[in-house]
């Protein structure tokens, strides 16, 4: 199941749980956000607003006033209480030389009734269906960032060792922590610390709007494969720049120790 407000949402429901419920929390984004759509610039905005539709992350949305270089027609109402207080709308870009004509439905228009608080005259463009998004010059992936949420990492000389069915796979020194806002710490080290004869390369990419792309390693030990329990950000964004190419390991499937002591492997809120 789509995460209430994720890509691929059902749109009719978001609305009208928004106008009877209300967002979780609005805030001011306070950032220059810029959305491209069809090779074209739909919204250039410093009014944006950061919505939570539910507890853990953001969503932008912005005045309609603020849309530009496209059309906009309401497919369908969404009443609250027998008025209609949003719409499902239909974005078009009209062809231009070298751009072919192009829509999408996955717009959600509130009206400008005062009733409805900090999101009157706001809209919402679904953020996986645009071509990409910037705040001020920086590239948003994924999903936008919570404005409550910190990354730090930090070095530590805290001996660290991370084991397998009681084998060690890696013990060193010092190591990176990355502390994430609701996750679990994570303890990223050098790739040579890890003998190479026990991964290989997964086919795996997951993304992260805080760390970037990750790509992982399956640990082979003992002609037993243990998929996807390794992984490292080649390219990580600036905040997290201090694990480039470093190792993390899901420690909750393994053994970790710290300064000699073991440390149970918790689990976020969000698994």
């Amino acid at each position: 199941m789509s995460r209430p407000g994720g890509f691929g949402v059902d749109l009719a429901e978001l609305a009208s749980s928004i106008l009877r419920n209300g967002p979780r929390k609005v805030y001011p984004a306070l950032r220059r956000i810029r959305v491209i759509y069809n090779r074209t610039t739909i919204v250039d905005s410093a009014k944006s607003v950061f919505v939570w539709e539910h507890d853990s992350y953001p969503q932008f949305y912005f005045p309609t006033s603020e849309l530009k270089n496209c059309y906009c027609r309401d497919l369908q109402m969404i009443k609250s209480e027998g008025v209609s207080r949003a719409a499902l709308v239909e974005l078009n870009i009209r062809p231009r030389p070298g751009i072919k004509a192009s829509k999408t439905d996955r717009v959600i228009r509130f009206t400008e009734d005062k009733s409805l608080g900090a999101i009157a005259g706001l809209v919402r463009l679904e953020f996986g269906s645009m071509d990409q998004w910037l705040e001020e010059d920086t590239p948003i992936y994924v999903h936008p960032k919570d404005p409550f949420k910190r990354v730090d990492t930090l070095l530590s000389s805290r001996s660290f060792e991370i084991k397998l069915l009681g084998k060690t796979v890696a013990k060193v020194d010092s190591s990176i922590h990355l502390h994430e806002t609701g996750r679990p710490v994570r303890y990223y080290i050098s790739p040579a610390a890890v003998d190479p004869k026990l991964l290989r390369k997964s086919t795996l990419v997951t993304s992260c709007p805080y760390k970037g792309d990750a790509e992982y390693y399956d640990i082979i030990l003992d002609g037993l494969e243990h998929k996807n329990l390794v992984w490292y950000y080649r390219h990580p964004v600036r905040e997290s720049a201090a694990i480039a190419g470093l190792l993390c390991f899901e420690h909750e499937k393994m053994e970790l120790f710290l300064d000699g002591k073991p440390e149970e492997g918790k689990r976020s809120i969000y698994g």
